[in-house]
């Protein structure tokens, strides 16, 4: 079964490689995106590699339906982080002491995008969630500095939206 947190692995993944290279139609980046990890992981499973998580080569009704609900839920994070980006930049800019958000690692921006977004977007995720998974894949994707650094952004940043009344459709 696919989880929250694979699929928050492959919104950073999708938003690093939107960083990068940002693409003329977003939905056909997302969908080569799709295409290339389905044939990475038949791959490893072919060469028997041990530890591969089988996402998309599932068989069940029910491991099936996971997939395409934590499809929908990475989607659904690119697709607002990058319809979004310029006004969550300037939202995040005040919260980053002393940098630019331009300065940082493409792993770290992304991160704190995503994060942002879901602290800004997602009022049912509680924000004590949407940080610990952002500062996980600040590590695991990064190191653990980048993960102090994610947490403290994120932290008050979330305190910031705290004390300010919710505007859908602002980030």
């Amino acid at each position: 079964m696919v989880t929250r947190r694979q699929a928050r692995e492959w919104a950073v993944m999708m938003l690093c490689e939107c960083d990068l290279n940002p693409p003329e139609s977003l939905d056909s980046a997302l969908g080569a995106f799709w295409e290339q990890q389905a044939d990475l992981e038949r791959d490893c499973l072919e060469s028997g590699e041990y530890g591969v998580k089988k996402a998309f080569c599932v068989h069940s009704a029910k491991a099936i339906e996971s997939l395409a609900a934590m499809k929908e839920f990475a989607e659904e994070r690119v697709r607002g982080v990058m319809r979004e980006r310029e006004a969550l930049d300037a939202e995040l800019e005040p919260f980053l002491d002393r940098w630019s958000l331009y300065r940082l690692g493409t792993i770290e921006r992304s991160v704190l995008r995503l994060g942002a977004w879901e602290l800004s977007r997602c009022p049912e995720i509680p924000a004590a969630i949407a940080i610990n998974e952002a500062v996980d894949l600040a590590k695991f994707y990064s190191d653990s500095q980048s993960g102090r650094f994610v947490n403290g952004v994120l932290d008050r940043f979330a305190k910031s939206l705290a004390t300010r009344p919710f505007t859908p459709g602002k980030a």
